[in-house]
């Protein structure tokens, strides 16, 4: 069945509950739950956002919507690439337990059970996903019968709105995907309005994911524009991290990707891409008002994973560095009464805390299995609450780029398992609230040897979780062995 036409029987069928009198009214069920906008980036690292303080960017809804809720400055992902990381959203866990990754396999029907988008549905909101979807469900495909209203697509879906099934009827009026996502959330916040039922959209958007493709419509934003590069920009800033991390394709795209030769072209388009977004979300914000619920909505922005813009002399993402680990995090909640007040978080949070959170804005309980938190008691009192720790996990790409850290607030470490005879397996620490270029390694430093011996008993804990909880499919078990600090190289099984 269509899914425009399966809305319009739902809302019939909702018209007949009220008559009757026998269910609590749609419009008291409306006022009691809040609606839930979710908006996901591809690739949109910290420094491409205005309120994250780089002044070479235009972002006016990003900020606005910065100074209407709190801004999270250490918010991270627990792995940086797609699919993991959708994984991660849906179901509030680390990637170990979703069994979810390129290279890895397809997520168990079982896990998406619990997932925030069946969750919500199942407790009675109406439920809207658009974009890239970015995982397969076996069984199950890309889920569609498991939302209201659909305009998502598989892979990597298109930047040219016509090539994306579900979204080809928007294609006359905006060519480009990005804005016409905006126009799907705007139709799907006007229909469920009008249903007096609670709402949980979720749009995840292409941009600004290579290949680069900006909406010409914005081609003057950033025409002729240069950009100050950061601090930690290039090859000779990089030459201290680990050999491990250069094994992998984030190292050669440093150069062939251009960041070397032409930086302010290829971060014009960069830029240029996220602007889209950022009209986008202006889109959506102003819709919200024109129906009425912006006062009852929690609007929620943040990316997938980061980029790595040339820093340290690389590109892409993956690794656990700033620039791809780190991405923005904003949230609105106008019933907080923080609202307004231009109040940030350095609470240390992550992508695990998602679904935990917007389950109990649904007033729904938090399954056991998510090991994200929740994170509406930071809107109330940003100074309690988030994670002590957490783990940053890659298992994808060359095996030897393979590698667990474990963040806290201040430190970061990663043990680099990997040894051959090129190479030796290193540690990495990293003194982020002080050196958040990342631009010394303080393994070796004297004045930090009780915090190393902190950083590998809280690596150690984050281990044995992995040991204790990882699914026994999907090539997840032997990492337990792999990277463990206290088992020799040749103990450990390098290959599948």
């Amino acid at each position: 069945m269509h899914h425009n036409t399966r809305l319009l029987l739902l809302l019939a069928a909702m018209a007949l509950q009220s008559c009757w009198g026998t269910f609590v009214s749609a419009a008291e069920d409306a006022a009691s739950r809040p609606n839930i906008v979710f908006l996901f980036a591809d690739d949109q690292n910290t420094y491409s956002v205005g309120c994250y303080g780089n002044r070479d960017v235009q972002t006016p809804n990003m900020d606005q919507l910065a100074r209407d809720g709190m801004a999270f400055d250490n918010h991270y992902n627990t792995t940086a690439i797609c699919m993991a990381s959708r994984a991660n959203v849906f179901t509030g866990m680390y990637e170990y337990k979703t069994g979810c990754n390129f290279g890895h396999g397809n997520m168990r029907p079982e896990v998406w059970a619990k997932s925030y988008p069946v969750l919500l549905r199942q407790a009675g909101y109406l439920t809207a996903f658009a974009g890239k979807f970015g995982i397969v469900v076996q069984g199950k495909g890309l889920c569609e019968d498991d939302f209201d209203a659909w305009g998502g697509g598989p892979g990597q879906t298109h930047y040219a709105t016509a090539k994306n099934k579900s979204m080809a009827k928007y294609a006359p009026q905006y060519p480009h995907s990005t804005l016409s996502y905006g126009a799907f959330g705007q139709d799907f916040i006007r229909e469920a309005a009008a249903a007096d039922k609670p709402f949980c959209l979720s749009i995840s958007f292409k941009a600004p994911h290579k290949p680069a493709t900006p909406d010409p419509r914005f081609d003057p934003v950033y025409a002729g524009k240069q950009f100050t590069k950061p601090a930690n920009f290039g090859r000779e800033f990089g030459e201290h991290l680990s050999p491990q991390s250069k094994q992998g394709r984030q190292y050669p795209r440093f150069t062939e990707w251009n960041y070397d030769t032409d930086y302010d072209g290829e971060m014009r388009k960069y830029h240029q891409q996220v602007y889209g977004i950022d009209v986008a979300l202006g889109m959506i914000r102003d819709e919200l008002k024109a129906q009425g619920v912006a006062d009852n909505t929690v609007v929620i922005y943040t990316s997938d994973n980061g980029y790595i813009c040339g820093a340290h002399g690389y590109g892409s993402k993956v690794l656990p560095m700033e620039e791809s680990s780190r991405v923005p995090l904003i949230i609105y909640d106008p019933r907080s009464p923080l609202s307004g007040k231009q109040v940030r978080c350095d609470r240390l949070t992550g992508n695990i805390d998602f679904a935990p959170t917007m389950l109990e804005l649904a007033g729904l309980p938090i399954p056991e299995n998510m090991d994200g938190r929740s994170l509406l008691g930071l809107l109330q009192n940003p100074d309690q609450g988030g994670h002590e720790q957490l783990a940053f996990i890659n298992v994808f790409g060359p095996l030897a780029t393979h590698s667990l850290t474990c963040l806290t607030r201040q430190h970061k470490y990663t043990y680099w398992w990997f040894g051959n005879d090129a190479m030796d397996p290193v540690e990495e620490l990293f003194d982020t609230e002080n050196d958040p270029l990342e631009l010394v390694n303080q393994v070796d430093n004297p004045e930090y040897a009780e915090t190393l011996q902190q950083m590998r008993r809280r690596y150690d804990q984050e281990l044995a979780k992995w040991k204790q909880q990882a699914v026994d499919y999907n090539d997840y078990q032997r990492y337990g062995t792999l990277f463990d600090r206290h088992i020799s190289a040749e103990d450990k099984p390098v290959s599948k």
